[in-house]
């Protein structure tokens, strides 16, 4: 394992490396719009630092052009930093709740990435254990199936209600809303942003054929688990190491 990827795996811990954190939330943002999973500067993506505050994306910034530096502390003390300069505490309400009841959880991403949120547009909309990929995420998921409203106008109560749908699962799926992936470290969460991403869009392209979806069985699905659980958390770092690198090498280096 390489000394990025001892950091990945302790980010979720006290001894956090704020530097390191930091690069990887940017490098997070900048692979969302990389990979067409951002609405400009809308969303939003989070990395805990302690039991009180996490990282956010700054104001009026794309998020392929967010660095490093200019992430913003969002502190939950009272009387803290609640939002970012341009008053927005729609990041707040709907993360915070999770970091606080949630000790297991080290990132929060939030998008309204097409495919999966198209999923939440539909009546019944769930993702079908119909495809090998998708088994990653059997017994992971959430779904909400209400939607009372923008988080913006509905506040705090929004935010607390989304945290408690999630509940103990990695996914949720917010009805008319978007999707919500919390995980341990930013690589991880990440890793499931992605591949969530793809197994929403290749049901969507399986269900134009007009033909029923073949299910996987669910013996084989609840089999999945130990084989998807803590031995594949490395494969999961190292897909976003393999990223990160997509924002860092001259595309001419196929030459090489």
């Amino acid at each position: 394992m390489t000394t990025r990827h001892k950091i990945a795996l302790a980010e979720a811990t006290p001894a956090v490396d704020e530097q390191a954190l930091r690069e990887d939330l940017a490098a997070a943002h900048r692979l969302a719009a990389y990979f067409d999973f951002h609405e400009g500067i809308c969303n939003h993506f989070t990395a805990r630092l302690d039991d009180r505050s996490f990282l956010l994306s700054p104001d009026i910034t794309h998020w392929s052009r967010v660095t490093a530096s200019s992430l913003v502390r969002v502190d939950a003390r009272p009387g803290g930093h609640h939002g970012r300069d341009d008053g927005d505490q729609v990041a707040y309400h709907i993360h915070w709740p999770i970091y606080r009841d949630r000790p297991d959880v080290g990132c929060v991403l939030h998008t309204h990435m097409l495919y999966a949120t198209s999923l939440t547009m539909v009546e019944g909309g769930r993702l079908d254990m119909a495809e090998q990929t998708a088994l990653r995420f059997y017994g992971r998921i959430a779904y909400d199936d209400e939607y009372p409203g923008l988080v913006g106008v509905e506040g705090e109560s929004e935010g607390e209600r989304l945290a408690r749908k999630l509940g103990d699962r990695s996914v949720l799926f917010a009805r008319n809303h978007g999707i919500v992936v919390a995980g341990p470290t930013i690589g991880e969460a990440f890793d499931d942003l992605y591949y969530l991403e793809r197994c929403c869009h290749k049901q969507w392209l399986a269900k134009g054929w007009g033909l029923p979806l073949a299910p996987i069985d669910k013996a084989v699905a609840e089999a999945s688990r130990a084989w998807f659980g803590e031995p594949y958390r490395r494969w999961k770092l190292e897909t976003f190491e393999a990223f990160k690198r997509l924002l860092e090498e001259p595309a001419e280096d196929y030459r090489a």
